[in-house]
C-alpha cells in the first residue's frame, strides 16, 4: 500500500523500480509496465512516478493512510495527464505513451469518470517530456475521453438515495473543462428532466456548494453574475468591480455587458453610474467600453511618460483625467514601455506616483491597471495571497480568482505565488481550507511547487 511520499515496489517484477524509504526523487524516470500485468491492486503498491503524489494531496488530507482504490485514482489521473500533454507534444507514438494510455484506461468503474486532464503536471515532469510550462496555462483542460451523457448518469448516482459522494461530484467536475459541464448539465436535463445545479445545491451547502455552483456557470455569465452582486444591494462591492475590469479583456468585456443585459434585466453601465462617482466611476466606464488601442504607438511612449509625469509627480495637485485617458485606453504592450520610460523620467515607479497622488478606490483601480498590465497572473497571485494569509479567509475572493483562473493561467499564478512568497498555492490553500471545499481547491490548483522547480 501507498504510504507517504514512497512506494512499495513489486519484487520480481523487472518493470517496477525498487525505491527505498524516504522522499522520492522528482527527476525519477518514467515508468513503463506491462499492460497486461495492470491492476487496481498493482497501481496501489507501484505508484513509482513522483508527480502523482501530488493527486494523493487532496485523499490523504481526510485519510493519511489512502486505501488502494484512492491511490489507483490518483494515479490514473496522472497517467491520463501524461498521455494528454504526450499527445499535444507531437511527438510519435511510443512504447511509454501506449502504456500510460492502458493504464489511465483500465481501472475498474466508477474509476473512469475520475480521470482528468485538467492538471498538467509539476516542471519536473515537465522537463523529463521536454515540454514547456508555458504552452498549459491553465490547470483545468478538457477531458480527451468525454461522455456528457455517461458523467450525467455517474453524477445523478453519486446524489441518488439517502446522502451525496461528494467526493465522486467533486473529482469529477474539477476534471472537466467548463464547456464540458454545460454539455453534462444538457445530458442530466435530458435523462432524468431535472435541472443539475438546482439537484447539486439541494444536495451540498455550505462554501462548497458556492464553489461547485460557480464552477457550473458559463465563465461570461460568471463575470457578469459577480458584477451585479456586486453592484445590487446594501453597498458596493468595489473589490470585485476593480478586479473583473482591471483584469478582463476588451473583448470579454463586451460579451459581458451583452450576457448582464440579457440575464439582470438592465444595462451595465447604467449599473456602474448609479452606484460610483467621480473619476472612479469615469475610468470604470472607459474600461467597461473596451476601447483599448492595438499594439505599439513609438510615437506616443516618451510623450505618454511626459504627459503622466507633468499630471502627477511633476506639479501640486492631480489631472486625473491625463491619467484616465492613457491608462484606459492604451494597449497593454504599448503601457509596458510607456511605464518604462516613465520611470527613467520620474525616478521611480508608476505605481509609487499614483499612490502618492490618489487615494481610495481610484488609487485601487489605477493601481490594479498597472498591476494587470505588467502581469495578469502576478495580479491574481498577491489576490490570492492576500485571502489567504490574514485574519480569516476570504473565501469569495479565493472561489472567485480559482474558478475563473482554472482554464486560464492559473499555472502561471501558482508560479508566480511560489517565487514570490516562497510556500507554494498548493500548500497555502491546504493549510487554510478543509473538507470537500479544500479538496475541491486543491484539485482547481492542479499540483504542489517548490521555488526550486522554476
Amino acid at each position: 500500500m501507498f504510504r507517504g511520499p514512497t512506494a512499495r515496489s513489486c519484487p520480481g517484477d523487472p518493470h517496477t523500480p525498487e525505491l527505498s524509504r524516504g522522499p522520492l526523487d522528482p527527476k525519477i524516470s518514467l515508468w513503463t509496465p506491462r499492460p497486461r500485468s495492470i491492476t487496481v491492486d498493482r497501481l496501489a503498491s507501484t505508484v513509482c512516478v513522483t508527480s502523482a503524489e501530488g493527486y494523493l494531496h487532496p485523499i490523504r488530507k481526510l485519510s493519511p493512510d489512502p486505501g488502494p482504490i484512492a491511490v489507483a485514482t490518483a494515479a490514473s489521473r496522472w497517467c491520463c495527464d501524461v498521455m494528454n500533454l504526450m499527445k499535444d507534444s507531437a511527438e510519435p507514438e511510443n512504447a511509454t505513451t501506449r502504456n500510460l494510455h492502458h493504464l489511465s484506461s483500465t481501472s475498474s468503474p466508477p474509476l473512469l469518470h475520475l480521470l482528468s486532464t485538467s492538471s498538467p503536471p509539476p516542471p519536473p515532469l515537465l522537463r523529463l517530456v521536454g515540454l514547456s510550462r508555458m504552452d498549459y496555462r491553465g490547470t483545468v483542460r478538457p477531458f480527451v475521453n468525454f461522455n456528457p451523457k455517461s458523467d450525467a448518469e455517474f453524477l445523478n448516482k453519486a446524489m441518488k438515495g439517502i446522502g451525496t459522494d461528494e467526493d465522486a461530484v467533486l473529482m469529477l467536475l474539477t476534471a472537466r473543462s467548463n464547456g464540458q459541464r454545460q454539455e453534462i448539465k444538457e445530458a442530466y436535463k435530458k435523462s432524468y428532466k431535472k435541472d443539475l445545479v438546482s439537484h447539486l445545491k439541494s444536495e451540498l451547502d455550505g462554501l462548497f456548494e458556492s464553489l461547485i455552483v460557480a464552477l457550473m456557470t458559463p465563465p461570461i455569465l460568471y463575470d457578469a453574475s459577480l458584477l451585479n452582486k456586486a453592484l445590487k444591494g446594501a453597498g458596493t462591492n468595489d473589490e470585485v468591480l476593480i478586479e473583473v475590469l482591471a483584469s478582463r479583456s476588451p473583448e470579454r468585456l463586451k460579451e459581458v455587458i451583452k450576457t448582464y443585459k440579457k440575464e439582470f434585466g438592465g444595462k451595465l453601465e447604467k449599473d456602474i453610474m448609479s452606484d460610483t462617482s467621480g473619476h472612479y466611476e469615469k475610468l470604470l466606464l472607459v474600461l467597461l467600453q473596451g476601447s483599448r488601442e492595438e499594439g505599439v504607438n513609438e510615437g506616443k511612449i516618451e510623450k505618454d511618460a511626459k504627459d503622466l509625469f507633468e499630471a502627477g509627480a511633476s506639479k501640486v495637485g492631480t489631472d486625473e483625467e491625463v491619467f484616465i485617458s492613457i491608462l484606459g485606453k492604451r494597449s497593454h504592450e504599448h503601457l509596458r514601455l510607456v511605464f518604462a520610460a516613465y520611470k527613467k523620467l520620474a525616478g521611480t515607479d508608476i505605481e509609487e506616483s499614483i499612490k502618492s497622488e490618489t487615494t481610495g478606490n481610484l488609487e485601487n483601480l489605477m493601481v490594479a491597471i498597472v498591476k494587470c498590465v505588467r502581469s495578469v497572473p502576478a495580479y491574481f497571485a498577491v489576490s490570492l495571497y492576500g485571502s489567504m494569509r490574514r485574519a480569516g479567509t476570504d473565501d469569495g475572493t479565493l472561489i472567485r480568482v480559482m474558478v475563473s483562473r482554472s482554464e486560464v493561467d492559473m499555472l502561471d499564478i501558482r508560479e508566480v505565488f511560489c517565487q514570490t512568497y516562497k510556500v507554494s498555492l498548493y500548500n497555502t490553500i491546504q493549510e487554510d481550507t478543509k473538507g470537500d471545499y479544500g479538496k475541491a481547491l486543491l484539485y482547481l490548483c492542479g499540483g504542489n511547487d517548490r521555488a526550486r522547480d522554476f
